[in-house]
Parts: C-alpha cells; structure tokens; sequence
C-alpha cells in the first residue's frame, strides 16, 4: 500500500452581507466570507490537502477564480471533483485532520453537522474527519474578524 500526506491552507476576508460557509454548513453570522465560489475555506483547505497529496497541484489550477463556472459554486460540488480526480489515480481518503480559525462565531456547535456533511463526499466514516476550531486570542487578521483561516492535513492511500 502507498500513502501520502497533504496539508492545506486558507484564508477568506470576512464582509457584512456575505453568507459564512464552513464545511458545507451555512454558519449563521454577522459577517461572511468573500470569495468567487462560496468561500467555504474548509472545504478549500481540504480540497488542497488531498490534490496537494496525489500531486494534482492545486484548487486554483483545477477551479481557476477567472472561470465563470466556479462563480457561487457550492464549494461541495468541487470537493466531489477533487475525490474523483484521487480515484482516476487509484487513490482514495484516509483520514482528514483540520482547523478553523474564526474568532467568532462559535464554530465548535456546528462540528458535528459538518463531519456529516463531509464525510459521505470523501467517502469516509464520520471518524476519520476530524474538525477543530480556534480564535486567534483577538490578536492578527482572524482576531480582528478581518478573515477567516483554516488548515488541513490528509492522508490519502493507494
């Protein structure tokens, strides 16, 4: 068997009148991230995990933010593409570990809801995502709830 590793990275400025996506949850919230797609920085970082471990460069080269199919895109469907792109090279999940950081709101309530919406995608049971939250003590961009950030790492095997 072969395995790999990926890590992921993510950032998105938060906005007034803009949805807040995390794991394909809508998160109520006074302010949103902005982005071409949904701007749900989870999915994001854990998209560039995985392609970053199979070698498959990354969610900008696949889903380019210039291309007016990804405008609003729901940012599962590109989660599905990135599975599929995995098995076409024999690989399939393992595991996903990831963290948000987000000074507020809360997003340890809203975990549960979105291991459950991840895990089917990645076609992997509910315990190999694993989801954590974060602030940033109020000190940097994420605790001047100027953005939000997230991380991933992954492992994917053959």
């Amino acid at each position: 068997m072969t395995i790999r590793v990926g890590f992921g990275y993510d950032v998105h400025q938060l906005a007034k009148g803009e949805e807040l996506w995390l794991g394909g949850k809508l998160i109520p919230s006074e302010l949103g991230a902005v982005g071409h797609s949904d701007a749900d920085v989870l999915i994001h970082v854990i998209c560039d995990a995985l392609l970053g471990a199979a070698n498959l460069r990354d969610i900008g080269f696949h889903f380019p933010d210039t291309s007016s199919d990804y405008k609003n895109i729901d940012s599962k469907i590109l989660l599905r593409d990135v599975v599929k792109l995995l098995e076409e090279k024999g690989y399939s999940v393992g595991n996903v570990d990831s963290t948000v950081a987000l000074e507020k709101p809360k997003v340890n309530p809203h975990i549960e809801d979105m291991k459950a919406i991840l895990a089917p995608i990645l076609k992997v049971d509910e315990d190999a995502v694993s989801i954590k939250a974060t602030t940033s003590e109020k000190i940097g961009f994420v605790g001047r709830q100027e953005g939000v950030a997230a991380f991933a790492t992954v492992l994917i095997q053959k």
